[in-house]
């Protein structure tokens, strides 16, 4: 059985900022004002990767007059997680296989 896991979501999330951002939004909905005060980035930054996040997925956003506030999209997140679990659990297995291609 081949396990894989979300490339495109990874190369998402590698980024630095992005995921400051993400660990922000896990725990609190916040607005960009929020987020400029809390990463220290300049706010067209944290526009260009929080719309990188919100065309993966991972964001999602919630208009409150003139601010936008940004929500954590929990299941994507979870999916990942999932993904990687799967990854262990089948490095686990093999481990315990002995499991060797031969030359």
């Amino acid at each position: 059985m081949m396990t894989s896991v979300d490339t495109d979501l990874i190369r998402v999330l590698a980024d630095p900022l992005r995921l400051q951002i993400v660990n922000l939004l896990a725990h609190e909905t916040l607005c960009t004002t929020h987020l400029v005060e809390e990463t220290g980035a300049r706010q067209t930054n944290l526009s260009n990767h929080l719309k990188v996040l919100r065309e993966a997925g991972v964001v999602e956003t919630e208009p409150c007059g003139r601010f936008t506030y940004y929500r954590l999209k929990r299941d994507v997140i979870a999916a990942l997680a999932g993904q990687f679990s799967d990854l262990a659990e089948t490095a686990r297995t093999t481990a315990e296989t002995g499991r060797k291609r031969a030359c």
